[in-house]
């Protein structure tokens, strides 16, 4: 009997022992996923979701990041989040699909508007698959999808520079982002904005069409054009701002979605709004006489650090504890003054701000709640910060800023931030995200942020942090306290050689 049950033992051992009987290791990638596939999943979510691992370096912690995104990618899609690369999975990533991501940087002209109602546009190359009469036929069709359903008018040019610049062109050409061949990458555009912005470009190694054999020229460029106008890419299939692409009903190709989304961007039945006086004469209530009775002290100390910073036009506003001190720009002086003298129910002082300059707004935030200022006027019942759309357990934020050319705020608390659209006043479906993941070599909890001359400018202590989003490294470390006038030498000369260096640093960082 015991040698019956010792023999048992054994094959009991030796059976899960034997490698195909070994449990899935733990991470995104399923046992029968082959390298070829793991490096095509890696190299969509790095295009598409902001994967900063590379498809070579396998780790514990790059399997969590991969499966993070692969999890994200599933979400929005529709599909089971597991985080594992299942043929489903597999399936759509392989889709022919638009090469603008699902995950914008947050930074990017992406969610931005045209402020004018005529737009024009002109082809610069067409693709040899269709006669050019009917390429541009198709164009102008697809852009007048859009103009039905909001006050747009698009006018062709035949020379020259326009706001749309529409190109058929293969691999690289011109814009960082190479097309990859038939069958993959169909088309992509820029959000609307200088220079490139606008520009539509389509992927001349596809086979352009007008039917439903290769790819409707038509469909792609009225969902190209969707971006170059604003718009995002939505998790609705119905939508034509579905990534992937769809066979549709050219006579009724837009969605619910789509309509009320151009809609609310240019809506043709908005009030006009009044002109806006300049922020200097609207805020002379707060910065003129017995308002800001002090002078700023110790303000060139070398420990000094800020709570909350923002700017309205010319003019920098800092908060410290339960002061706030003013700083016009090329100006020598400064003045400050207890937060109360403003808002009487703020007893803990501001812990965050920003400033909206189309609607001359200030945001100011203590704990769980809010404030608006308009004008010079303080709107006198708080409101919850959740309003934004953060979850209940945030009961106070570290910091916020609004990017002016995309028309989003960042809202950052701890080591997360969630990106809140002021035109559509809803939060992004995919915040929160990681700051490190977003913004390398900025150090979490920030303390304040304020965006100004195309730079995100995040406080942290005693400094200050100059952030190029579009390279996404540090262009400058200075002292917090040189906001205000002090010459203090940059963090960046004065390190010990023995202390480590700041993390990604652009090349020529000052």
């Amino acid at each position: 009997m015991c040698r019956l049950l010792f023999l048992w033992t054994w094959a009991v051992v030796l059976t899960l022992a034997q490698p195909d009987r070994l449990a899935p290791a733990a991470g995104p990638a399923d046992d029968r996923v082959t390298q070829s596939e793991l490096t095509m999943a890696t190299e969509y979510l790095q295009h598409y979701y902001d994967l900063r691992v590379a498809p070579q370096r396998r780790s514990k912690r790059s399997d969590s990041a991969l499966a993070s995104k692969v999890r994200d990618m599933q979400s929005f899609f529709g599909l089971n989040a597991t985080g594992r690369l299942d043929s489903e999975t597999l399936e759509v990533m392989r889709s022919p699909r638009c090469g603008v991501p699902d995950v914008h940087e947050y930074v990017s002209n992406q969610g931005s508007k045209w402020t004018k109602s005529t737009i024009s546009y002109r082809v610069v190359r067409y693709t040899p698959d269709l006669p050019s009469d009917t390429v541009d036929s198709e164009i102008a069709a697809a852009l007048n999808v859009w103009s039905k359903a909001s006050p747009l008018k698009f006018v062709k040019s035949s020379s020259g520079q326009a706001d749309i610049l529409v190109d058929f062109a293969t691999r690289s050409h011109g814009d960082s982002y190479p097309f990859d061949g038939p069958r993959g990458t169909l088309a992509h555009a820029f959000g609307p904005g200088e220079g490139i912005g606008g520009d539509t470009h389509f992927d001349d190694a596809e086979s352009w069409t007008t039917g439903s054999d290769g790819f409707n020229l038509f469909l792609v460029a009225a969902h190209e054009f969707g971006h170059a106008l604003g718009l995002k890419h939505s998790r609705n299939q119905a939508s034509l701002m579905y990534p992937t692409y769809k066979q549709r009903d050219r006579d009724n190709v837009l969605s619910r979605e789509d309509t009320s989304k151009i809609g609310a961007l240019y809506s043709p039945t908005a009030p006009a709004r009044r002109a806006q006086p300049p922020w200097a004469s609207v805020f002379n209530n707060w910065f003129l006489g017995r308002r800001f009775p002090y002078r700023v002290r110790d303000k060139c100390s070398p420990r000094l650090a800020f709570d909350a910073v923002t700017s309205l036009g010319e003019t920098v506003l800092f908060f410290r504890g339960r002061y706030l001190w003013m700083k016009p720009d090329q100006q020598d002086d400064d003045k400050a003054a207890p937060v109360q003298k403003f808002l009487t129910k703020i007893r803990s002082g501001v812990n965050a701000a920003y400033s909206i300059p189309s609607r001359s707004s200030l945001y100011l935030f203590a704990g769980s709640s809010f404030w608006t200022v308009n004008g010079s006027r303080v709107r006198s019942r708080p409101k919850p910060i959740h309003r934004f759309g953060l979850p209940r357990q945030v009961k106070k934020i570290d910091a916020a800023v609004h990017v002016n050319t995309t028309g989003h705020t960042l809202i950052f608390a701890q080591d997360l931030y969630w990106s809140y659209d002021e035109n559509r006043r809803t939060m992004e479906d995919s915040s929160p995200r990681k700051t490190s993941d977003d913004f390398p070599g900025i150090k979490t909890p920030v303390d304040a942020a304020v965006y100004r001359d195309g730079f995100i400018h995040f406080f942290r202590g005693p400094e200050v942090y100059k952030y190029d989003a579009s390279r996404k490294c540090v262009a400058g470390v200075d002292k917090a306290n040189s906001w205000l006038g002090c010459k203090m030498e940059s963090p960046l000369k004065k390190r010990p050689r023995h202390e480590p260096v700041f993390a990604n640093l652009c090349q020529n960082a000052q």
